[in-house]
């Protein structure tokens, strides 16, 4: 595909995108990873110009996040906030296709152009958008053709993925006036369900809490010739973790769940199921679709997820005395530490006593109200492609940096505009997968949408 059949936005934010995707700020959850600094450089060279105030912050010079103002005319109105993260998971490159950072646009068998790449869908797609589209506003406020009575800030932050230490989290806490706003756009929305004569495009107002732990089981070490009767940590932790995965907490539902349900277009028997606690968890038992049935159960329940083993300096001949387990753990509106806490005794059963828990992050989870000014810009957005759609509040499953700004005050919402064409499924399945990619018909979407939502949001 040739760059020059794309309208001028279009054509920045799949160039953009390639290069955030080049710069391979794979962040594994240590603090000498990310290097989200390369594409903190980027964004700037894209977003500065006149009529722009940009800042720069970080707890060291490699994991710097960038902040773009155009200030509003109005210190009082409300302010919106643009915020992308710059930062991406690791990947296996046995798994791919083409090259996870090779940033290549490749058409598809069906003729469908996308841009390939760790972080095509997670999220450099909205944060080069929201760049360009703040670029471009911009450039409309320096010639008149943009008046904004509140401030538009854009967010280019890092270290989300590992959960925020080194970026928002950090921001927030050394220099929040500078990150502050009252709107916020992120990640992730603008799946199409329904009916396509009328389809319901999500946005998610609300995400799951997060609470992951580190569970500590210890044992006496001794020589690997004389297991008998032996105090092994490794097949204590075996049993800890086996009792994890099979733990099942009791399925509750919320009003987003029960409004999820009526948007996905199911039968009456399956939508009875999913609506029915006494029902759901049989019924997702027997789903012949394990992503989906993934993904519904994690709508509807507390999951706990052992996802790391640490024996420290093991050896083959040697029964090791302490292994850690990490553990992802992902909660309901409702359940704190106290709830978290139960969960694992509940799950561990007479193991519990002998496992010392540990909490590594402990954020709730948190919702944002749909009865705002930024609701109704983006539903007014959205309609401009799709006259006919309805937009639908949505929780997610993961958690973003939504919940800092949840915490500051702020009405934050995972937004974007995707193909209707895109499967919701196969979208999903690239989060954190292989052949991560996005289409270019949505990389224009969403770029038009920033683009209204600001004009509208703003411009009074």
């Amino acid at each position: 595909m040739d760059d020059r059949e794309l309208d001028p936005l279009t054509a920045g934010t799949v160039a953009l995108l390639q290069t955030l995707i080049r710069n391979e700020c794979v962040n594994d959850g240590t603090a000498e990873s990310g290097h989200e600094t390369r594409n903190a450089d980027v964004l700037q060279g894209v977003i500065e110009g006149p009529g722009v105030v940009v800042e720069r912050f970080g707890p060291t010079a490699d994991r710097m996040s960038i902040i773009g103002r155009i200030e509003g005319s109005d210190p009082n109105a409300p302010s919106l906030c643009l915020m992308g993260h710059t930062d991406v998971v690791p990947v296996n490159r046995d798994g791919w296709d083409n090259d996870p950072f090779g940033g290549e646009l490749i058409t598809s068998p069906d003729g469908v152009d996308e841009v390939w790449g760790r972080g095509a869908v997670d999220m450099l797609n909205l944060t080069a958008s929201m760049a360009v589209a703040f670029r471009h506003l911009a450039d409309d406020a320096a010639v008149g053709r943009f008046r904004p009575t509140g401030d538009l800030i854009y967010f280019g932050v890092a270290d989300e993925e590992a959960g925020s230490a080194h970026g928002a989290r950090w921001v927030a806490d050394n220099h929040a006036d500078s990150m502050r706003a009252d709107y916020v756009l992120t990640e992730n929305g603008g799946i199409h369900s329904g009916p396509a004569e009328s389809p319901f495009i999500s946005v998610n107002v609300a995400e799951k809490g997060v609470a992951w732990r580190r569970l500590t089981v210890r044992g006496t070490p001794g020589h690997g010739s004389t297991p008998f009767r032996g105090d092994n940590a490794l097949v204590k932790a075996a049993g800890v973790i086996q009792r994890l995965a099979d733990y099942r907490s009791k399925p509750r539902f919320t009003e987003l769940w029960r409004t999820r349900v009526d948007t996905l277009g199911l039968t009456p028997e399956w939508a009875d199921a999913l609506l029915d606690e006494s029902k759901i968890d049989d019924f997702l038992d027997d789903l012949p679709v394990p992503k989906l049935a993934a993904y519904l159960h994690a709508c509807t329940h507390t999951t706990f997820s052992p996802n790391l083993l640490d024996g420290g300096l093991m050896k083959t001949n040697v029964v090791p005395d302490t292994v850690l387990i990490e553990v992802d753990v992902r909660t309901l509106p409702g359940d704190g530490p106290d709830e978290v806490e139960a969960h694992l005794r509940n799950a561990l059963g007479d193991l519990a006593d002998h496992v010392e828990v540990e909490p590594i992050m402990n954020d709730e989870s948190s919702i944002s109200q749909i009865d705002t000014p930024l609701w109704d810009a983006l539903h007014r957005a959205v309609n401009v492609p799709f006259p006919t759609a309805t937009l639908t509040p949505q929780m997610i499953v993961g958690f973003t940096d939504s919940r800092i700004y949840r915490e500051m005050g702020a009405v934050a919402y995972g937004a974007g505009l995707l193909s209707p064409s895109l499967d919701s499924s196969e979208f999903g399945s690239r989060f954190h997968g292989h052949n991560e990619r996005i289409d270019v018909e949505s990389l224009a979407l969403t770029t038009r949408l920033w683009d209204h939502v600001c004009r509208d949001l703003l411009a009074k």
